[in-house]
């Protein structure tokens, strides 16, 4: 019984809701009797390699569980990352080709290494099963679902509102999240929030064909760094887990007071007593919080240069020690002069002309300390100079 409730108390921690929980507890004892792990099921779609701090909020979870003993079964949706999630979306996602999905995958894996013991994670992939389903299984499967159950999703209902079309791929997304569960045997399965629908989806075709449903767990939703949107690359408010320590410690340094706490509990180890008493100094949390999260992913000595960095830059109001160095050579520039526009494509920190435009308009482009607001400037290179682009990003230039 103490080891039962341990466990329990590890899994309730940073959890929404645990559905139903009585059921949980009935599957614990049942394996810890038998002595056989539980069959933990996470699903993810490959349409990005770069995993964020929001991502990271169930993988922790999972970790727990395979910390606990119970096997960790990593679903890659290869089948369907080609039609696409829309849950939490207001529009059709892009359908993904195979390599793009692959490429992805493998970016993934590099990543999630950071956090779970990959020799202990079973990775299946749902194009094993769903490629196979005949017409009639697939029709079979659906008409476990009406179509008004599928509409009272928020996503679906407003686009269906605001008249935005709906594929019918889509509305079969969450019958055959729900199939996996049933070729898994999952014992329990996990997600965010958002993910309700598709979790119950599960349960609903294991309890039809037979099969102990399994228990959802859902977990928070992590605002990004603005504190008001989800993370998501889509909202230019993420954190990487592979961003360079200096970016992710000055992110996290970014985020409004307001997140600490939540930051706290769901993204580092740290115990509720500590949180609250490192509170009480937002400048000291906050430096805390970045330091513990940089640590999780490198290690003690990067975490504080990436303190010593954030505090030389925006404390100090220096010049960083170390920085990017780009070579230009004095045959490649007209008359020693180069446009602005395209030296900040050349150091990559911006994407397009039109980027670099936008980031000129907006004042966040200085040449040693004069911020530059004219886009079509040409600019005249000493032998050596500082380009600032936002707060964080310096690059020394030279020129031969």
């Amino acid at each position: 019984m103490v080891e039962l409730e341990r466990q329990l108390k590890i899994i309730q921690k940073n959890t929404v809701e645990i559905l139903p929980e009585r059921e949980l507890i009935e599957k614990l004892k049942s394996s810890l009797k038998k002595k056989k792990p539980l069959r933990v099921k996470y699903g993810i779609d490959p349409t990005g390699a770069e995993i964020h701090l929001g991502h990271t909020v169930p993988i922790r979870k999972l970790k727990d569980f395979q910390d606990l003993g119970h096997k960790i079964i990593f679903l890659v949706g290869d089948f369907t990352a080609r039609i696409g999630d829309p849950t939490g979306r207001n529009e059709t996602r892009p359908i993904l080709s195979k390599p793009q999905i692959e490429e992805n995958l493998r970016g993934y894996k590099q990543q999630i290494r950071k956090i779970l013991n990959l020799k202990k994670t079973e990775f299946r992939y749902n194009s094993e099963w769903l490629a196979k389903l005949k017409l009639e299984e697939l029709l079979k499967l659906s008409s476990n679902f009406t179509i008004a159950r599928i509409l009272e999703r928020d996503d679906f209902f407003l686009r269906y509102k605001s008249g935005k079309p709906i594929f019918m791929q889509e509305f079969l997304y969450p019958l055959m999240q729900g199939y996996d569960s049933v070729v898994l045997n999952s014992d329990i399965e996990l997600g965010a929030t958002e993910q309700k629908f598709n979790l119950l989806a599960g349960r609903t075709l294991q309890e039809v064909l037979g099969k102990e449903p399994q228990v959802i767990i859902t977990v928070p939703i992590l605002e990004g760094t603005d504190g008001k949107k989800k993370m998501s690359k889509s909202f230019h408010n993420y954190i990487g887990i592979n961003e360079k320590p200096e970016e992710i410690y000055g992110k996290l340094m970014s985020i409004p007071d307001s997140l600490m706490k939540k930051y706290f509990h769901l993204l580092t180890e740290l115990s509720e007593r500590e949180i609250f008493k490192l509170l009480k100094n937002p400048l000291l949390a906050k430096k805390r919080l970045a330091a513990s999260i940089v640590e999780n992913y490198y290690e003690k000595r990067k975490a504080e240069k990436a303190e010593k960095h954030f505090e030389t830059i925006f404390q100090k109001r220096k010049v960083p020690e170390e920085m990017p160095v780009l070579q230009l050579k004095r045959e490649n520039l007209k008359e020693g002069k180069i446009w602005i526009v395209r030296l900040l494509c050349l150091t990559k920190l911006t994407t397009s002309h039109n980027d670099a435009r936008r980031l000129i308009l907006q004042k966040a482009v200085s040449l040693n300390g004069e911020i530059i607001t004219n886009p079509d400037l040409e600019i005249e290179l000493k032998e050596e100079s500082i380009l600032k682009l936002g707060k964080r990003h310096f690059i020394k230039l030279k020129t031969t």
